[in-house]
């Protein structure tokens, strides 16, 4: 009896430790307001976080905000399969964008490598009764039965969270999908894959526009892919799209109606002295975000984060190194094929602070007006109420102090890739393969 109870005895580290792929979360954004939070996994599914009010009291004094609990779960892609090209596709989320609210339902797009959606969220908290054709069931009655009229009424009922399909904008890319983003003049938005970029109207799911097409007539002339695209956050006319060689492409929708010739180019002068088989793989461009304020342009590559200044096309005007350390690591990263992740940043509300992933389960803050960067880590621990991030250090050479992770023990399968930042607060979201943690920053954002 004693032995058939040792083997009965549950490994829970092993359970916790163990994610499928179907779970890893691909996408994180904030909905404009912040109240709304959406994740999408390799699985298909997005699931929306909600914001719950501030509670009074101690949550006050400690300057807390409400927590963000499950709000809706809903599958929204599935696995399919193109029969022409006899390739499987994904139902793996790329990509989440809000629309901006207009009346009390709530607007996401969603994407795949090949497929957009147009979703509905809203909610019910009525249901009408008293139909005439109906009963209570919602089974048709026999017309001979009705033998008075009675107006329908509306009574309350259990809180209902709807979400449905509105739109779905499917055959506009022969290639996969890496990015959406939602214009300022709320009707059309973008899409871009690795050769072309698209317009569509939100309205119109049969037909897109074609604004850009890098696309060679002999693919074998083929040197650059584009990585990311969006539009500027308050002229609706501009876009902006970066490639796998570092370069980012500022386009003006009044100057053509296809934006092969960009407006201006943005790309940093290589240094011949530094030139590696490596180059050019970690100086693509994995993404690049607008600022709140639409003066500068933040990107990430493989190594750095850079800021640039739409008025300044030379070069960056400011680079952090994210992990330089792992410059001496490029060809063991490039076996494991590590080198090819695409990290993503995000800016906070003011501009001030940008964010970056690492691995190791590591983000990377960094201030612009000091030029400090702090290095943190995203762990079980840390999401314990009140409980305060760690700052981590890298050791690379010199005194090591305790604490001190080397290099060679960092964890490159504990990457951070995906992110969010709150639109007006220092809350940010961070994905972490099936978990996702949700800090809130007790200070300024100057004290980072």
């Amino acid at each position: 009896m004693g032995e058939d109870g040792e083997n009965t005895k549950i490994n829970h580290s092993f359970l916790r430790d163990y994610v499928t792929e179907a779970d890893v979360i691909s996408t994180v954004e904030f909905n404009q307001t912040g109240d709304l939070l959406a994740t999408g996994d390799k699985g298909g599914r997005v699931v929306i976080f909600q914001r719950e009010t501030e509670s009074k009291g101690e949550s006050e004094e400690l300057g807390e905000s409400g927590e963000y609990n499950v709000y809706s779960t809903f599958q929204s892609h599935e696995p399919d399969f193109d029969y022409l090209k006899s390739l499987e596709i994904e139902e793996k989320i790329n990509k989440i964008r809000w629309l901006p609210q207009q009346n009390a339902a709530h607007f996401l797009l969603s994407t795949n490598d090949k497929t957009i959606k147009l979703w509905k969220v809203s909610e019910r908290d009525k249901r009408p009764e008293g139909y005439n054709l109906k009963d209570e069931e919602g089974r048709i009655k026999d017309i001979s039965t009705v033998t008075s009229l009675r107006v329908p009424v509306l009574k309350p009922t259990d809180l209902m969270v709807e979400v449905r399909p509105r739109r779905i904008f499917a055959n506009g890319h022969t290639y996969h999908v890496n990015s959406i983003s939602v214009n300022s003049d709320g009707e059309t938005y973008l899409s871009a894959d690795d050769l072309r970029v698209n317009m569509w109207h939100l309205d119109i799911t049969d037909r897109s526009f074609n604004i850009v097409d890098i696309k060679p007539a002999n693919m074998e002339d083929l040197t650059e892919v584009i990585t990311a695209a969006e539009f500027h956050p308050q002229h609706c006319h501009l876009f902006v799209y970066s490639s796998s060689k570092g370069t980012l492409r500022l386009c003006d929708m009044r100057d053509s109606a296809l934006c092969d010739k960009h407006s201006k180019i943005f790309e940093e002068p290589e240094d011949p002295g530094n030139r590696s088989f490596f180059s050019e793989i970690i100086s693509s461009v994995s993404d690049v975000k607008f600022s709140h304020s639409g003066r500068y342009l933040l990107t990430r590559d493989y190594l750095t984060v850079k800021v640039w200044d739409l008025n300044m096309e030379k070069g960056p005007v400011e680079t952090y190194q994210v992990h330089e350390y792992l410059r001496s690591k490029l060809c063991s990263l490039y076996e494991n094929d590590c080198i090819f992740d695409k990290f993503e940043c995000v800016w906070n509300s003011t501009d001030s602070v940008i964010m970056t992933g690492a691995y190791n389960s590591f983000f990377r803050m960094f201030d612009r007006e000091t030029g400090r960067g702090v290095t943190l880590e995203a762990w079980r621990e840390s999401s314990k109420p009140r409980a305060v991030l760690r700052t981590r250090r890298i050791y690379t050479g010199g005194r090591r102090r305790r604490g001190d992770v080397g290099v060679d023990s960092l964890d490159f399968t504990k990457k951070i890739l995906h992110m969010a930042w709150h639109p007006a607060e220092n809350i940010i979201a961070i994905a972490a393969t099936n978990n996702l943690y949700i800090f809130q920053d007790r200070v300024n954002a100057e004290n980072m």
